[in-house]
């Protein structure tokens, strides 16, 4: 289970970035350790069946994989190149073929939509201002890219690369899955796969783009940039 509670770019989006009306402060929580996937997803079922029975609170969970990669609901087989020992595990979550691993920090979000006057294009369209938010904490550049789910930064030469996935599932209004942004992952093992079926462009971390920064100052950023966008 998931441990105890812890004491845009412009032009890119048809919606206001005011936040939301007030809302409770979901709880949230975060394991030092790495999570085993499957235990992951088994924690995150019983959460939000509480959640959605009125038994427990909202919960942001913070935590690290062991090195894996998940297969979304449109994932095509061919597009896992070569997984090289690694698990892969199918999952209910929307979207394609991700990696996970340590140096990436993981955000699964179980909120009650219905509550937060939420529907699910504004919702994904939240999680991707969160990130873009928490980003610029760090002077980092996050963009949204028509047709493409995750959240991108530009590089020297005009190229670009992905720097956070964004794959979530929702269950009678209450959410499941989330974000994950790469810190500093060992980028050679997203090889393995197509990201998120895009072949035209890579993937990069706060470390590759020079950002030395540490999982407690992400979360911080995280923590400080939800309240902006979820109120």
């Amino acid at each position: 289970m998931p441990p105890r509670e812890q004491a845009e770019a412009p032009g890119t989006s048809a919606y206001e970035t005011s936040a939301q009306p007030a809302a409770p402060q979901p709880q949230w929580a975060v394991s030092d350790r790495l999570v085993a996937y499957p235990d992951a997803m088994q924690a995150m079922e019983a959460r939000v069946a509480d959640i959605r029975a009125g038994g427990a609170p909202e919960l942001i969970w913070l935590l690290q994989h062991p090195p894996l990669y998940t297969a979304g609901t449109s994932a095509n087989p061919a597009d896992l190149v070569d997984a090289g020992g690694f698990p892969v595990y199918e999952t209910g979550r929307g979207g394609q073929y991700t990696y996970h691993g340590p140096g990436q920090r993981v955000a699964y979000a179980m909120l009650d939509l219905k509550a937060r006057d939420l529907d699910v294009r504004r919702f994904v369209w939240s999680l991707e201002e969160w990130v873009i938010r928490a980003l610029a904490q760090f002077n980092v550049r996050g963009e949204r890219r028509e047709g493409r789910v995750g959240i991108w930064v530009p590089l020297d030469g005009g190229r670009e690369a992905k720097i956070a996935a964004i794959g979530v599932r929702v269950r009678r209004w209450v959410s499941f899955h989330g974000i994950a942004l790469n810190v500093d992952p060992e980028l050679s093992h997203f090889d393995g796969i197509v990201p998120c079926g895009i072949r035209d462009h890579g993937v990069t971390s706060l470390a590759a783009l020079g950002y030395p920064v540490g999982l407690e100052d992400v979360d911080v950023a995280l923590q400080s940039a939800f309240t902006e966008v979820f109120g």
